[in-house]
């Protein structure tokens, strides 16, 4: 069969119904991954199809089936939340790429930034599943690199680029990576790649059935580089003493679901869940700042929320008066490209009930894990190259780790 491409149609909605008729044909199992939405210019999760139709409920359950995952971050920015969408998130605006759309040939406006970041786009599938009965935004979050080098180099001390001509090289830091022809400022510069990501996926066995299974059933995680460890369960009878276990995952499949799954029903007498998250630093990179999970929900009168909890961190920080916890602290040395794991945690582990939990509202849950700073790719290349970068460009960098929601229905 020839392959379905832009050349036969550039509307996904097509793309879904060749996918469909090619499992139905050849008895074939297919999955789909967008690449990240910050650059689609509000046209990766939005509520009207291409042609400015209404979504309908058929057109939701195949993106539905045939899109279990999508890509939440990528050399091309980061695409799990904006700080227009999320402004009491601190660490929302992380390698961000919000000026036009993928060529530089159309500007980005504010309202087209609710249709492209990850927890929004996670928020919009409450409204559609309660006006259509399927929610087609019901994905799990992976990583990916997206370059053209047929390399995985995405950590900050070993980054290649996006393709060939951004590999490293004194000046690569002002090569154009995406020319616009448009305006000279939406050009994308080379500094402005980020050294991202990976997927990391929960497998039964390492074997290509096993990993399709677990993507599938959304049991993955995004990082933007590191190696880190993380699981997330969800349940409603965890207790303090799970935190002791050394193999979190026996606990959490015992007593909840995994990354990717929907809470059961609660037992009798239990009017809250909570969740089971771990997380393992990288042995190469930096220790862990802090877990935080973020809940998305949406009301009886139909406006969707979200809250950020941190809810495991490091030495003995308090949460000030306006609920946040103060920073971990910096030990890079910009000039020398390296640092030193003498703050952070080399683990954190926590159990974490839902302290404003209503059991008549739809929700979803999903953990974030942040590390302390480290250098960034940039830095590194100043280190390796005896360059001077200019004050704009980041020399820091904070890795992170995205897991896929756990879902609750009333």
């Amino acid at each position: 069969m020839v392959p379905y491409s832009q050349f036969d149609s550039q509307n996904p909605e097509d793309l879904w119904k060749a996918l469909a008729k090619f499992e139905e044909d050849t008895g074939a199992d297919v999955l789909a991954i967008p690449h990240n939405g910050n650059l689609s210019n509000g046209l990766m999760f939005s509520v009207e199809t291409t042609s400015g139709e209404p979504l309908t409920r058929e057109l939701a359950a195949l993106r539905a089936s045939l899109e279990p995952l999508i890509e939440a971050t990528q050399i091309k920015g980061d695409g799990e939340a904006h700080p227009f969408l999320s402004p009491d998130d601190e660490f929302a605006d992380y390698e961000t790429w919000d000026a036009a759309n993928l060529d530089g040939t159309e500007v980005k406006e504010k309202e087209m930034l609710q249709y492209e970041y990850a927890r929004s786009a996670l928020k919009t599938g409450l409204t559609l599943e309660k006006a259509l009965g399927v929610n087609p935004f019901r994905f799990g979050m992976i990583g990916s690199t997206d370059s053209h080098t047929s390399l995985s180099a995405v950590e900050e001390d070993n980054f290649f680029g996006k393709h060939s001509g951004v590999e490293p090289e004194p000046h690569r830091w002002e090569h154009v990576v995406i020319s616009s022809p448009l305006d000279p400022d939406l050009t994308i510069l080379g500094w402005q790649q980020a050294a991202s990501g990976y997927a990391a996926v929960w497998a039964t066995e390492n074997t290509r059935e096993d990993i399709f299974d677990a993507m599938v059933r959304k049991e993955v995680y995004a990082t933007t580089g590191s190696r880190m460890t993380v699981r997330f369960f969800g349940g409603w009878e965890f207790t303090e003493d799970d935190v002791l276990t050394r193999l979190p995952a026996g606990v959490g499949y015992s007593k909840g679901v995994p990354m990717g799954g929907d809470l059961r029903a609660a037992p009798e007498g239990k009017d809250a869940p909570n969740f089971l998250v771990a997380a393992l630093k990288d042995p190469y990179s930096g220790n862990l700042d802090r877990i935080q999970i973020i809940k998305g929900w949406k009301d009886a009168g139909g406006q969707t929320h979200e809250q950020v909890y941190d809810v495991a961190w490091n030495g003995d920080r308090t949460p000030g008066a306006n609920g946040k916890l103060p920073a971990v602290g910096n030990t890079v040395d910009v000039n020398n490209a390296t640092w030193t794991n003498t703050i952070g945690a080399a683990e954190l582990i926590t159990v974490w009930t839902d302290p404003d939990f209503d059991p008549a509202q739809s929700a979803f849950y999903y953990s974030r894990v942040i590390e302390i700073p480290t250098p960034r790719w940039t830095a590194y290349e100043a280190k390796r190259f005896g360059i001077d970068m200019p004050d704009h460009v980041p020399m820091t960098t904070q890795e992170r780790a995205y897991t896929s929601p756990i879902w609750y229905a009333p």
